[in-house]
């Protein structure tokens, strides 16, 4: 793989012990225990990890500043959601922790279903939702790049608006990137069109070759006025020191959800959603697709990256990312469990085969 490409984990923010067949430990969650993460993903080297986001889950921003207070190149890709922040607010603090850090911020905007009236939000159709979400991407980057900002859009205002600290220019890095997920026609829309970096969850490599190839179609017809879209893998990686090995983990593992009916591995799965839904369907093709795409975690309750796995020794799976990296994919965002150890497993036994 070239230079470009990028590799990120994910930490596990949530209240619950036991995240996707994570240890359960008590102090699963405390700052000591997630700065643990944080400091084997700079040892072992990972660029950083995804925070995820929902209502019910702690405030990704809060512990995404706290692990960076703590390390010292990791770099958090913090979910976040339009109707959660408002434009002006999110840009100030991304802003804040942007130069505190050095330029160590990256943003995932997440437009999915969530708890919306327990945090005081409402949100119309499908349709309504990503305009919103469009409208503030487009706002949040002027915030970041111009000053005494005007806008009165239908969603969001804001009069005489200029964020400090001024976002440093770090060569080619204006300001951090935003990812940005969804599989609907309005979901890829604003991909073509808002995002920098475009993630899809562990498909076939001929779904994301086909994906890849509309969204570039889309950025022409759709006049895109950014740097090109950037594509991104967020998927489970099972490596162990054999395939063998690693087969016999798999369905160990996918036996358990079984017998469990998926417990602490659906946090993801929303029927109404495409992505998620085009991966649910996977298991019907086969249990497994491609050469080692394992789809039976999804019968069974696994939610986004949790509903389809790359299972093998580390040099199958370098084979399979190349794949995905050959379809132009150059952000990848991994994990099995339990992290801590696939922390430092697949960042001594992957990532060198990965950069070779």
């Amino acid at each position: 793989m070239t230079g470009t490409s990028e590799f990120l984990w994910y930490i596990p923010n949530d209240v619950k012990a036991g995240h996707r067949g994570d240890a359960e430990t008590a102090d699963h969650n405390s700052l000591q225990t997630l700065t643990s993460h944080a400091k084997a993903l700079e040892h072992h080297g990972w660029t950083g990890a995804l925070l995820g986001t929902g209502w019910g889950r702690p405030d990704t921003f809060t512990l995404a500043t706290a692990l960076a207070a703590r390390t010292t190149t990791f770099e958090p890709l913090i979910a976040i959601r339009p109707g959660y922040w408002r434009p002006a607010n999110f840009a100030s603090a991304a802003a804040t922790l942007d130069h505190l850090t050095g330029g160590r911020v990256r943003i995932n905007i997440v437009s999915g279903q969530d708890n919306l009236a327990a945090y005081g939000d409402a949100e119309g159709d499908q349709a309504h939702r990503y305009a919103r979400t469009r409208e503030f991407m487009r706002l949040v980057r002027r915030l970041w790049r111009e000053e005494n900002v005007s806008f009165d859009g239908e969603h969001f205002a804001v009069a005489g608006s200029t964020v400090v600290p001024r976002i440093a220019a770090r060569g080619e890095r204006l300001h951090p990137k935003l990812y940005f997920g969804g599989a609907s026609e309005a979901a890829e829309r604003v991909a073509a069109t808002e995002a920098d970096v475009q993630l899809f969850w562990g498909e076939p490599l001929d779904g994301v070759r086909e994906r890849i190839e509309r969204l570039k179609g889309l950025s022409k017809t759709l006049d895109r006025d950014l740097p090109p879209l950037e594509f991104g893998l967020r998927i489970t990686t099972l490596v162990r020191d054999t395939t063998a090995e690693a087969w016999a983990d798999a369905e160990a593992k996918v036996a358990a959800m079984a017998a469990g009916s998926g417990t602490n591995w659906n946090d993801h799965k929303r029927a109404t959603a495409v992505g998620q839904q085009r991966l649910l369907d996977l298991h019907s093709q086969g249990d497994v697709l491609d050469d080692n795409l394992y789809t039976a975690p999804g019968k069974y309750g696994g939610g986004g990256a949790g509903t389809t796995w790359l299972v093998g020794s580390a040099e199958d799976v370098a084979r399979s990312l190349r794949k995905y990296r050959d379809l132009g994919i150059t952000q990848f965002v991994l994990s099995d469990t339990p992290y801590l150890p696939e922390i430092k497993r697949q960042g001594d036994q992957l990532l060198p085969l990965l950069r070779d």
